[in-house]
């Protein structure tokens, strides 16, 4: 056991080997805090040397006698970061450092530091929740807020309450804040190691980088950054696709003494190495990257970084269940890592393709994963572990409910889940898979002799797509790709597809593993990728919609389109395991065809009847039809004749709503009452409510017994509201109604007229001598009636609210021009005093 150090000095250095790094001044520290305690944040910026330094520090200390477990986001990070640990201490990966990713483990007896992705932490966890054997846990780059990373410093940190308390755990950070993480380990201590990045002079553009100019403004800041500036350069980039296009831009523009380099995730391994690698003497490189050289990956000589100022993150959408690639502005912290891979080695340049001013609009931090991504798999992890919905485990940010509600309606749709939410026998299989649920369930429940073209299809749907060539048009098959990696010398000369050879030798590899994983064995059918798909993709069955275009109904309910031209446009029934994510209609990009027989055989428990009695949109009446339905589609119908007659009247009702009140039978006679209740109700009559959005809410209480045998639109419009109403009035609301709002005005004539009070005001038109001897206006009520008064012939003479009023005053004039036109007719003086002529009997 080391002897303490004298109280008031500091611990002291452990001794390493390698040169000195910054981080080293703050090793003493760190190995004090965790013998007093067992949780430490350590912050240090890019270039101090951390994911190297630290798990070499903690080796020595006398409480580290197991293994000690560092994570790292990214594979190519873990083996970058092994090796140079292994080289250090002048060994190969996988005597005193081990490394352990996704298909691939080097590790021995004499292992003590052991590199490994966040998943494979995960496993280790689930199958040995106390860590035997382990020491420490290093979360290398917490800052990413990598979904994977979160859970497992949660799970740890449960285990270490629970069962280990003596288990270390560090997390080290370049830019989080490292307050609230080490409040969340239970007010761990916190380090701070200053680095030694060297100077890097930072230049903003003075304007933006028009529309669709990214790849010509980076090519052109590239060269020009190289012209004036020496060692190699970064250009940091959203993705392959825009790697690809300024690495067609800028081949022709580097000068000659320059190599190109790309560097992302699906790149063969020689090729990333390659671009981490020193340049040959005499040698520049320019190395186009996505993210993955934001952090801990060290690519030698660079001085230069350009960075587009943009980053490529994965979006779920629990409401349409899809994930999709947006690309948006990168994090100012983002924005800093990639400026520090300048300052590394000596002074350095940043050249930033936006303007000084944008900056203030740019996030502070990336968003954490676990907001954003698809939680299927961290809801099957949760479950396993016995925490279905994440309460009690420390996170950062907790998995958003709706988003997790989603992913556990996913893995109840798999069969991961039984209906209380359990995991069972074929969920716990899954877990055991380093694949997604959805790859999981199909492998897991495939029927025994097609568990290798299950694992084929898994390969191929967990790699860059091996028909995806540019200029190609290889359609949605996923047949075609499994034909692919089963014989790809048959393949090539029988269908004249050009394959993209280092995605299919990486779907080989993962083809490899999963038939030593899971025992599969024998051939690969890709006439089978129908049926087997909808064992992982219940959800995404797709039915052809009718009609000319390739559009598709999912079972889950959502849309989705084929391009006119695929050679999958006239299938019926379609799988679709790959779509854009649109939550309108989504475009499939990986699908297979799937028989009715595969169909039944994948999805036949799902398979119901139900009695369906529903508006049609489409047909515009009501259908009445046993339905075989799976989720939203229905596979086969027969009319039902049984109907009740309730079921057919909410049906109509339905239909009613759809097609709007204007879709009945108004009548003049029905519209009119209708018109006299709504004035008489204006006025405070204790009348019922027969506005639009009354009448609407409440058909099946006023217009359904009414039906009969009413089925269609045309039906509906035959309808005679007339009946409907009178009985919605009852006998005391019309007679309430005939005295608040007569239908008909008696004229002194002896005549009757109908009073229209769809006009504002109610209003009756008459033959002005019908009036005479009239000298008081007619009301209703408190309100003035407007008389519409007319010639002999029918035609409008005037309108007024003043009767009196007109007698004595416009009266003169209309009785000069009428006497004039009707010399016939008697036109008084004094009309209010004169006789009106009596009605015909």
């Amino acid at each position: 056991m080391s002897k303490p150090p004298p109280s008031g000095q500091p611990p002291p250095a452990p001794q390493l080997p390698g040169p000195a790094l910054p981080v080293d001044a703050a090793l003493p520290a760190l190995l004090d805090a965790l013998s007093a305690a067992p949780n430490a944040v350590l912050e240090a910026p890019p270039g101090a040397g951390k994911t190297t330094r630290v798990p070499l520090a903690l080796r020595g200390a006398p409480w580290a006698r197991g293994r000690i477990v560092m994570l790292q986001p990214r594979r190519l990070a873990a083996r970058a970061a092994a090796a140079r640990l292994a080289a250090l201490l002048g060994e190969e990966v996988g005597a005193t450092v081990g490394l352990r990713i996704r298909g691939e483990t080097r590790a021995g007896p004499r292992t003590r530091i052991e590199v490994v992705t966040e998943g494979v932490l995960t496993r280790m966890l689930q199958s040995d929740p106390a860590l035997d054997g382990v020491s420490a846990v290093i979360f290398d780059e917490i800052h990413e807020r990598a979904l994977q990373a979160e859970l497992g410093l949660a799970l740890c940190l449960e285990a270490q309450a629970a069962l280990r308390p003596e288990l270390r755990l560090i997390a080290m950070s370049a830019t989080l804040d490292a307050q609230a993480l080490a409040a969340l380990m239970g007010d761990a201590a916190r380090l701070r190691a200053e680095g030694t990045l060297h100077p890097v002079e930072t230049r903003w553009r003075d304007a933006p980088v028009a529309p669709g100019r990214l790849t010509d403004a980076v090519a052109e800041t590239t060269q020009s950054a190289l012209s004036e500036t020496a060692g190699d350069a970064l250009v940091f980039l959203p993705g392959a696709a825009e790697i690809a296009r300024v690495a067609a831009r800028l081949s022709a523009l580097l000068p000659a003494d320059a190599e190109l380099h790309a560097l992302h995730g699906d790149l063969p391994l020689a090729r990333q190495q390659a671009a981490l690698a020193p340049a040959a003497p005499g040698r520049r490189k320019v190395v186009l990257s996505s993210a993955i050289a934001e952090t801990s990956l060290t690519v030698e000589g660079v001085r230069i970084v350009i960075d587009s100022g943009l980053a490529r993150r994965s979006r779920f959408d629990p409401c349409s269940g899809m994930s999709r690639l947006i690309t948006e502005r990168a994090s100012r912290a983002e924005a800093d890592q990639r400026r520090g891979r300048a300052g590394r080695l000596g002074p350095g340049l940043c050249l930033r393709l936006w303007t000084k001013g944008a900056e203030g609009g740019m996030t502070a931090f990336a968003p954490p994963e676990i907001l954003t991504a698809d939680l299927a798999g961290l809801a099957l992890d949760l479950a396993l572990w016995g925490a279905p919905d994440g309460a009690g485990l420390a996170f950062l940010d907790p998995p958003p409910a709706p988003a997790l509600a989603e992913a556990r309606a996913l893995l109840r749709d798999l069969g991961a889940l039984d209906a209380a939410g359990a995991l069972t026998a074929t969920g716990r299989a899954m877990a055991a898979m380093p694949l997604h649920p959805r790859l999981a369930a199909m492998v897991a429940q495939a029927p025994q002799d097609e568990r290798a073209t299950a694992c084929a299809l898994a390969a191929i749907l967990s790699e860059r797509d091996p028909l995806r060539v540019p200029g190609q048009r290889a359609g949605v098959d996923l047949a075609l790709r499994l034909e692919a990696l089963a014989d790809p010398r048959r393949f090539a000369s029988l269908r004249g597809l050009a394959v993209d050879r280092a995605a299919l030798a990486r779907a080989a590899e993962a083809l490899r593993r999963l038939r030593l994983a899971t025992g599969a064995r024998g051939p690969i059918r890709p006439e089978r990728a129908g049926g087997l798909l909808a064992l992982g993709w219940p959800d995404r069955i797709a039915q052809r919609r009718p009609g000319p275009a390739p559009r598709h109904l999912l079972s889950g309910g959502k849309g989705a389109a084929l391009a006119a031209e695929d050679a999958l446009a006239g299938a019926p029934l379609l799988v679709a395991a790959d779509l854009d994510g649109d939550p309108r209609e989504a475009a499939i990009r990986l699908a297979a065809v799937l028989s009715p027989d595969d169909l039944e055989a994948a999805a036949g428990a799902r398979i119901g009847t139900r009695r369906v009695v529903e508006w049609s949109a489409r047909t515009a009446r009501v259908e009445a039809e046993e339905r075989r339905v799976l989720g939203a589609l229905t596979l086969r119908a027969r009319p039902l004749r049984d109907a009740a007659p309730e079921e057919v009247a909410a049906a109509l009702c339905a239909g009613v709503r759809a097609l709007g009140l204007e879709a009945l039978g108004w009548t003049d006679a029905a519209q009119a009452l209708r018109a006299r209740i709504l004035w008489a109700r204006a006025q405070g009559a204790d009348l019922p409510d027969v506005s639009d959005a009354a009448l609407r809410d409440g058909l099946e209480d006023w217009l359904a017994p009414w039906f009969g045998a009413a089925r269609s639109a045309e039906d509906l419009a035959a309808l005679d509201l007339l009946a409907p109403l009178r009985a919605l009035l009852g006998r005391d609301g019309a007679a309430l109604l005939d005295r608040a709002a007569p239908a008909r005005f008696a004229a002194p004539s002896g005549s009757s007229h109908a009073v229209d009070y769809a006009q504002d005001p109610p209003t009756v038109a008459l033959r002005a001598q019908e009036l005479y001897g009239l000298d008081i206006h007619p009301m209703l009520g408190r309100a003035p009636l407007r008389l519409a008064l007319l010639s002999p012939a029918g035609r409008p003479i005037a309108l007024t609210l003043d009767l009196p009023g007109f007698w004595r005053g416009g009266w003169a004039d209309a009785r000069k021009e009428m006497r004039g036109r009707y010399p016939r007719h008697d036109w008084p003086e004094r009309p209010w005093e004169a006789s009106p002529p009596r009605a015909r009997r």
